[in-house]
């Protein structure tokens, strides 16, 4: 059945061997979103499957094959963000790569490309709510666009594999894609337009602009700036939090069995500046590599420890001790905190991927040097003690 036939709504694709007699109609889907389903009225002999409100992908050889959704969100879906935000079930947060239609788009009507993670899709969607546009959704593992493109997964290959597969040139007269921009650095638009004939036209860096992009299909210099402000900085707190939590817990627990509250307590507090005091200082802290902006921070939070040790000198103590207790606090917990920072390279618009690798090799062997330094102050203070040497 052509886009034009009289029997569809708003060209949405229903393929029948005998077109005449297939139709529209709306069905209710199980998430209780409004949704439509293509039925042919055809006889048993001519019928072939038409678009159902389930997910199956099918060779689009035969027919287009389209998901129709809503662009309203509902509990569920804040309730599935906020895991995702918790870091719960991280790499679970996906749909089904395809073809997905918002209210009833038209073989003109705009076709927007994103990454099948759950957030992104669901950004665009709740943005384009009264819309009616086609959603090509890539397979890219359920990571976002901004991650996806720098990995390879949103990239050119799946763009064009995608293209083919979904059969979105029989649906669409026109030959335009509106990518992501921060998908721009994974696609080779000339690649795909060379491959599939379709033009890939880079819409604005939040799914939250294409609306006003769309209507003048001009992105402003503010659609384009990447911001990277305190909210969405505090937004990653949870994820680090919880990767850290099991470790933190266990080796708070063991220091202070093993030396007290002051290594106990100065190991809880480099993790937390590691994992919730750096994102938040992350614009402020000096130099422009992660490694030594944690480093830097992580002295910091040092400081107050390595003075404690040094003053807390008890009878009986000799005070080599003492300082090397300092040496440990002073080359151990900033090496934490640096640690727990170059977690947030992945997140930020402040590194490359190449940039990151750089700053890895430069480092580590520093980082490793004074852990290194550290462990064995430490450990020379726990043995000579034990030996009853002091």
């Amino acid at each position: 059945m052509s886009n034009n036939d009289p029997g569809q709504k708003s060209g949405v694709p229903c393929r029948c061997d005998t077109p005449t007699s297939c139709e529209t109609s709306e069905v209710q889907s199980q998430d209780n979103s409004q949704s439509r389903r293509c039925t042919c009225q055809c006889s048993p002999d001519s019928r072939s499957p038409g678009l159902n409100s389930e997910h199956v992908q099918k060779d689009a050889s035969n027919f287009p094959l389209i998901t129709p959704v809503t662009g309203t969100l509902t509990t569920r879906d804040t309730l599935v963000h906020l895991l995702a935000r918790l870091g719960q079930n991280r790499s679970g947060h996906r749909i089904p790569p395809g073809l997905y239609t918002i209210g009833f788009p038209g073989p003109e009507s705009p076709a927007i490309v994103t990454a099948n993670y759950s957030l992104s899709f669901d950004s665009v969607r709740s943005s384009l709510a009264t819309w009616d546009v086609y959603i090509l959704v890539l397979d890219t593992r359920g990571i976002n666009v901004w991650c996806a493109a720098g990995k390879g997964t949103f990239g050119t290959e799946e763009l064009i594999n995608r293209i083919k597969i979904t059969g979105i040139s029989t649906i669409v007269n026109h030959r335009r894609l509106i990518l992501p921009q921060l998908g721009a650095p994974g696609v080779a638009a000339h690649i795909v337009h060379k491959t599939t004939g379709f033009h890939v036209e880079y819409g604005p860096v939040r799914a939250s602009d294409l609306p006003e992009f769309l209507i003048e299909r001009v992105a402003t210099p503010e659609m384009r700036v990447v911001k990277f402000g305190l909210w969405d900085r505090v937004v990653l707190i949870p994820v680090e939090l919880r990767n850290a939590a099991f470790y933190t817990v266990v080796a708070t627990i063991a220091l202070w069995f093993l030396g007290g509250w002051l290594p106990a307590t100065g190991f809880l507090a480099a993790v937390l500046a590691g994992t919730v005091i750096f994102p938040v200082l992350l614009p402020y802290l000096p130099s422009t590599d992660f490694s030594t902006k944690g480093l830097a921070l992580g002295i910091v939070i040092a400081i107050p420890f390595a003075v404690v040790a040094f003053l807390a000198r008890s009878q009986g103590i000799p005070s080599w001790v003492n300082l090397t207790a300092v040496i440990a606090i002073l080359f151990t917990l900033p090496v934490i905190t640096a640690y727990l920072a170059l977690n947030f390279t992945g997140c930020t618009p402040y590194t490359s991927r190449t940039g990151v690798k750089k700053e890895i090799y430069r480092y580590l062997p520093f980082l490793t040097g004074f852990a290194v330094i550290g462990s064995v102050s430490a450990i020379v203070i726990g043995l000579t003690k034990f030996l009853g040497m002091w």
